[in-house]
């Protein structure tokens, strides 16, 4: 029988056992299961399959092999290849669940869902929460906080996390502006953004960095440990620091 092994990373207890994955479930787990049928249907390969619930209610999906990044990001994970990648992948992942977002509930979800809808967003797409192939982005996992929303919500997440769009001096902080905008601009290329989202994408950004420590401090205020563990260790001002940062850009630029 193979042992289990914890897998670090995230805020969950994950156990791998072989080629499953046991995750912790949640009220909003139902609707992320039928994200992942329908996926599965669809013929989306880059996310893990859900195949049931163990006895004591954790759901058991595909474990996705390859490596899976965290900060300090490698070499690979800061590459230009990952970077292209990831955006083909979540413009994949997006143009797979529009039959889905269209019928889909707007609630249940453990997020409201955002109108307009056309997709269901990801929710936490970074690369945290990818996997990679040597320099490639090959899948995606962590569907907790996928909810029915807009192409532009999960964008900005993305290119917050890959290009990534943070002050200097922050925490996580790479490159220059000059660098930071030319990748920026290599993810919405290659996504396929429309021009009335390119500009709006970077107020969208700091709205969507706003409503992450919203998020944070309502868990938190829940009682959470996790994510009061996150606002005792400070990430809470680096996303407003990067909000602000963002916010100068916004008036002076666009992608």
């Amino acid at each position: 029988m193979t042992e289990p092994e914890i897998l670090t990373g995230g805020i969950n207890s994950v156990l791998r056992i072989g080629d499953r994955v046991h995750r912790p479930t949640g009220p909003w787990s139902p609707r992320v299961h039928d994200l992942l049928r329908h996926l599965e249907a669809a013929g989306f390969t880059g996310a893990p399959r859900f195949h049931g619930l163990t006895p004591d209610g954790r759901e058991i999906l595909d474990f996705l092999p390859g490596e899976v990044a965290d900060y300090p990001l490698s070499p690979a994970a800061t590459s230009t290849e990952a970077l292209l990648s990831a955006a083909d992948l979540l413009r994949a992942y997006h143009d797979a669940t529009v039959p889905l977002a269209r019928t889909a509930p707007r609630d249940g979800w453990q997020r409201s869902a955002i109108e307009p809808v056309e997709v269901i967003c990801h929710g936490d797409y970074a690369p945290y929460n990818c996997v990679m192939t040597g320099d490639r982005t090959t899948g995606t996992f962590d569907f907790d906080h996928a909810r029915p929303g807009p192409r532009l919500w999960d964008v900005a997440y993305a290119v917050y996390r890959w290009a990534p769009l943070t002050a200097p001096g922050s925490n996580d902080a790479r490159g220059s502006v000059a660098e930071q905008s030319a990748r920026l601009r290599l993810f919405c290329d290659r996504y396929g953004l429309t021009d009335a989202d390119r500009a709006a994408l970077l107020p969208t950004v700091v709205t969507r960095l706003h409503d992450m420590v919203a998020f944070m401090r309502a868990r938190a205020a829940a009682g959470d440990p996790a994510f009061a563990a996150h606002l005792k260790a400070g990430h809470h001002r680096q996303y407003l620091g990067d909000a602000e940062y963002l916010s100068v850009r916004a008036r002076s630029a666009r992608p």
